[in-house]
């Protein structure tokens, strides 16, 4: 079964779930700024943990373009609340536990390592703007792009 792949210049899925603190998140909160989505398989891997760390030594660059970051995986507050405070990260960790938002956005799937098949999350990487339309879709994204592909987006906004 393939996956559902969302378009530019349509309305990004609404969701409401809560981050690392157990607080309420939802799409409407970030009425009027730029939003950084991003999807990610687990905390604390190699490659989320780059992907992570890198949008976080980006911070200031992506904050000065309006934008607002999260991260999504199947994870739980706990683990998310874990992976924050071990590298820092300046923005919230959505829990998807029953992975109603990676379904919404098309990034849970079926997926191959090592050759064997499991359920997962497809790296994947989504920049909403203030009024909730979706500016640039990047699935499989690779953990060390999720900077530069988001930065350019929110530049060509301009």
């Amino acid at each position: 079964m393939g996956l559902m792949h969302l378009k530019t210049d349509t309305a990004a899925p609404d969701f409401a779930t809560v981050n690392e603190k157990g607080e309420a998140i939802s799409l409407t909160d970030f009425q009027d700024r730029n939003l950084v989505l991003y999807f990610y398989p687990r905390d604390d891997t190699p490659g989320c943990t780059t992907q992570a760390c890198s949008l976080r030594d980006n911070f200031a660059a992506l904050e000065a373009a309006n934008a607002a970051v999260l991260g999504v995986s199947p994870d739980d507050e706990k683990s998310h609340a874990k992976f924050i405070e071990k590298y820092e990260l300046p923005f919230s960790l959505l829990a998807d536990k029953d992975k109603a938002l990676c379904k919404a956005y098309g990034v849970w799937g079926e997926r191959k390592f090592m050759g064997k098949k499991f359920m997962g999350v497809h790296r994947s990487l989504f920049v909403i703007d203030g009024q909730g339309q979706l500016i640039s879709v990047h699935y499989g994204i690779s953990p060390k792009d999720s900077v530069s592909t988001a930065l350019q987006a929110l530049q060509d906004m301009d």
